[in-house]
């Protein structure tokens, strides 16, 4: 339990300063004597959303847990896609494989979802241990 708060609580924290961010970019095209009402604002309902979104996605992942090897295959899926269409070396991709981003994407996916199954029947041998 406490490792979960513990998650829950440094993805709140990223996630609040990432909305910082963006509520202060939103901000920031009003005009002078808009922005710090427009910033307490947002943030002040931002920050509750989020707490509120993270907490009720939780007991979703709780319920269905291959909500997480999902999310985990998305994940490996996006990074070989980035890989194949970074500029420095999508010349090379392409010049060896059509559809190499979707390729790319599939190996990145099968990739992520068979260390995260891996890891986790470790970590229940040593569990049993």
């Amino acid at each position: 339990l406490s490792a979960a708060i513990r998650t829950i609580l440094v993805a709140d924290l990223v996630m609040s300063v990432d909305n910082v961010i963006a509520v202060a970019g939103a901000a920031g095209g009003a005009p002078a004597s808009y922005r710090m009402p427009l910033l307490v604002v947002g943030l002040a309902m931002s920050v509750p959303l989020i707490i509120v979104g993270s907490t009720m996605l939780m007991k979703v992942m709780e319920r269905f847990p291959v909500i997480i090897t999902l999310g985990g295959a998305l994940l490996g899926y996006l990074a070989g896609q980035m890989l194949a269409t970074d500029p420095a070396t999508q010349a090379w991709f392409d010049a060896r494989m059509a559809e190499a981003d979707v390729a790319c994407g599939a190996i990145g996916a099968v990739f992520v979802v068979v260390v995260g199954q891996g890891l986790r029947r470790r970590r229940c041998r040593q569990s049993r241990a």
